[in-house]
């Protein structure tokens, strides 16, 4: 086998003699090993060589038969022959990642490997809910152990690297790839993104069972104008620092292996050529040590931007930023060895690019074994196991978020009820799989519907009364949905009128949501708004359950439907978490990490907002009087606020203490509070602080998350939480990106939402 040959070996360990001694423990670190290696072989590579590994391809052809012998495929196929390709992405399986890296390790003059990407968002056979419902959990470990079932599913199937998290903030659920996030919030986001991050790379990342992960998208992509797709950014710097940074830092932070650029622009640069992002903040003041990669044809698209003057000027652009690797443009591989001959990109550079992706590739372990993600035995075990099964089930349900609840509907009743279920979702074992799920096999989720059968003790009947969609739905088509057919109405009226309770279960198609899925309208779909009045009409004890990639406006749902239940697109195990939280077995802890608005007029409507110079009506004896921050014709408050959601017990919080009035700035804030579980069930809450900082030099929110608890409470049982508040929490980042401690009043609040008013105060002064 043709790998780095026995003389590199042999100038590594020579190099390496000298500083190892007998007993010694870590004498010379891994790192320095990596850098000493990394060092060797790059002087041993020609330019063009070290091009091609900063140049990605897409699967392109059938790996494990002949090669491709004419047109673009062929030259590609000749590229990786040579040593021109340092990535490939959606090749997976271990037969076919072993038969590109077989060409790559044994036909290539250096014998590189490759490093295998794909976008392993919420799982690869076996899929947990979508992001945006892992992080209504709120709970960071079990966030963390779903990302690494994602990783050892993956590892197992040949692939080593992750396009995610992505860690994008938006405000926005017009946004499609919402789904695919944290949600709204930068300090719910950065601690999701640390979780994720560990969760996909582990503590060591040579280990075959971790990969790397990637920051996506670098950065404000999800502030894109209107919601729309690939859309341009136009954001202040508070905004930039405060806002859509601090989850990307946080990744940094925790060791992060790789980020993409965004497909937007930032200041009228596009963030694939945005020097300023890249170097400047990300390899500079950041210190980020490992690679940027483009997102796909990123490099190229900066042209059709009106930024770059053509493929070539676009090659140069990106480099000279510091955009690493080249997501299927061809803008590398064509263009920069003549670029660099030229003068208008540094070898330096390059060498920089390089040095950063052969350093990962060997942390990875790929060196030492190329094909260690191609056991095939292991393939079988982990891929869709029981475990990992076991595991997303836990997942879902910790997912699901109660909305409303009255007259306790809800849990349902274990025996002697009649139950409908109506609803084209309701039995749909495709749509709950959610978007970004290219591994997964078609109609794999479990049902609601069977979920709902597991349950004997009543009678359940199920009618569709209308349908989601349409026709063939792909990821990569859009979904036809159906807009008029009402042909399923009088079967479900009939049941629903001799039913004691009737099950909902209506929302999006899971393709409706992700990449290039942004709407305009983001109510029911269809016709299923009508379908919801109908049923209605007749029987009014209904549960309505959501599945959904995003923020719904259920304006007349929540004013009309006494429960509601957020239960998302929660994978492989939906109907089984679904039906195990109807029915009791597991108690909802939930928590929006979107704000839900009232209609589409609001967006971008989020708690954290600024509370401005006319923040209410300040003249309450005339209702009429006009001129405050407001609209007309809708309240200003949201539909379901940032951080609500219900249980069947009731918490209760009291007896907010700030351990003094007066801290230095130096000191800690000690705040402590009482909460105690009123209700008859045992359950779980997420205990919400929020600050406000009363005057700054920039302005600051009205609130600001800065802490949770997730914490278990058995009935009548009570107990004081405390929080810690430091500068970490207390300060801010200036406009020139610097982040400051200034002293003054704050107020900070506590309770299980962002809409508590329990409150108490401090300042921090100047000694």
């Amino acid at each position: 086998m043709k790998m780095i040959n026995k003389l590199f070996f042999l100038v590594a360990l020579l190099a390496l003699a000298p500083n190892i001694t007998k007993g010694q423990t870590n004498a010379y670190s891994k790192d320095a090993e990596i850098n000493t290696k990394v060092e060797a072989l790059l002087q041993k590579m020609t330019l063009e060589e070290k091009v091609g590994q900063m140049n990605q391809y897409n699967g392109f052809w059938d790996v494990t038969g002949p090669g491709p012998t004419d047109g673009n495929a062929k030259l590609k196929y000749e590229h990786l022959k040579s040593g021109l390709v340092g990535s490939m992405l959606n090749v997976r399986g271990t037969k076919d990642v072993r038969a590109v890296q077989k060409i790559a390790v044994e036909e290539t003059r250096l014998g590189i490997p490759l490093i295998i990407g794909f976008d392993v968002i919420h799982g690869y056979k076996t899929l947990s809910p979508i992001p945006l419902a892992e992080a209504a959990s709120w709970d960071l470990e079990a966030i963390k152990s779903s990302a690494a079932v994602a990783a050892s599913e993956a590892s197992a199937s040949g692939i080593n690297w992750t396009f995610g998290p992505m860690v994008d903030i938006s405000r926005d659920p017009r946004w499609g790839r919402v789904m695919e996030g944290g949600g709204e919030d930068p300090f719910l986001g950065s601690e999701i993104a640390r979780a994720r991050v560990t969760g996909f790379q582990g503590t060591d990342l040579s280990s075959p069972s971790t990969i790397a992960a990637c920051a996506k998208h670098f950065a404000a992509y999800g502030f894109s104008q209107s919601g729309k797709e690939y859309n341009t950014v136009d954001i202040g710097l508070s905004t930039l620092y405060n806002v859509v940074l601090p989850p990307f830092k946080a990744a940094s932070d925790i060791g992060v292996k790789t980020m993409m650029n965004g497909f937007n622009d930032l200041n009228g640069v596009p963030a694939t050529g945005n020097e300023f992002l890249l170097r400047d903040l990300l390899k500079g003041k950041w210190n980020f040590k490992g690679f940027v990669v483009s997102d796909w044809a990123s490099i190229k698209e900066m042209e059709t931007w009106g930024y770059a003057k053509n493929r070539k000027h676009a090659a140069k652009l990106a480099a000279n930023a510091g955009s690493d690797l080249d997501m299927e443009s061809h803008a590398y591989i064509n263009e920069l060895k003549t670029l660099v001959a030229e003068g208008a990109v540094k070898e330096s550079l390059i060498n920089d690019a390089v040095r950063r992706i052969l350093t990962v590739k060997y942390e990875l372990g790929l060196f030492d074994d190329p094909y260690k993600y191609c056991d095939e035995t292991r393939e079988k075990e982990v891929v869709n196991s029981k475990a990992n099964h076991d595991a997303v089930l836990d997942m879902a349900k910790k997912s699901i978020v109660l909305l409303k609840n009255e007259n306790q509907l809800l849990p349902l009743k274990k025996q002697g009820q009649k139950i409908a279920l109506i609803g084209g979702l309701a039995s749909d074992k495709n749509s709950p799989l959610g978007s970004w799920r290219i591994a997964s096999d078609d109609n794999t989720a479990v049902s609601v519907l069977e979920g709902m059968q597991k349950y004997k003790g009543n009678t359940l009947v199920f009618e569709k009364g209308a349908d989601v969609s349409v026709g063939k739905t792909s990821f990569t088509e859009e979904v036809k949905v159906n807009m008029t057919d009402k042909s399923g109405f009088k079967a479900a009226i009939k049941v629903a009128k001799k039913s004691d309770v009737v099950v909902m279960v209506l929302g999006e198609h899971g393709f409706q949501s992700g990449e290039g899925r942004s709407r305009t309208s983001i109510g029911l779909p269809g016709v299923q708004q009508e379908l919801l009045e109908a049923v209605y009409a007749v029987n009014k004890n209904i549960v309505l359950v959501l599945n959904n990639g995003r923020p719904l406006t259920i304006n007349w749902a929540s004013k009309h439907i006494p429960a509601i239940v957020e239960a998302w697109q929660l994978g492989s195990q939906t109907g089984n978490a679904v039906a195990q939280v109807l029915y009791g077995d597991y108690n909802p802890s939930g928590k929006l990490p979107m704000t839900f608005p009232r209609n589409v007029g609001q967006i971008p409507i989020y708690y954290n907002h600024k509370n401005t110079g006319r923040p209410i009506n300040e003249t309450p004896e005339n209702p009429d009087f006009v001129f405050w921050s407001h609209y007309s014709d809708v309240e200003n408050t949201p539909l379901y606020p940032f951080g609500h959601g219900l249980s069947y017990t009731k918490f209760e919080y009291n007896n907010i203490k700030v351990s003094k009035a007066t801290f230095g700035m130096n000191e800690s804030v000690e705040v402590s509070f009482e909460i105690k579980n009123t209700g008859a069930l045992k359950g779980k809450e997420v205990a919400q602080l929020y600050i406000r900082d009363i005057q700054a030099s920039v302005t600051r929110p009205v609130k600001e998350l800065k802490g949770f608890k997730l914490l278990e409470l058995n009935p009548g049982e009570s107990k004081t939480i405390n929080f810690a508040l430091t500068k970490s929490e207390l300060g801010f980042y200036n406009n020139q990106g610097e982040f400051v401690l200034e002293p003054g009043n704050f107020e900070v609040f506590v309770g299980g939402s962002s809409y508590t008013t329990l409150k108490s105060k401090f300042e921090l002064v100047s000694k």
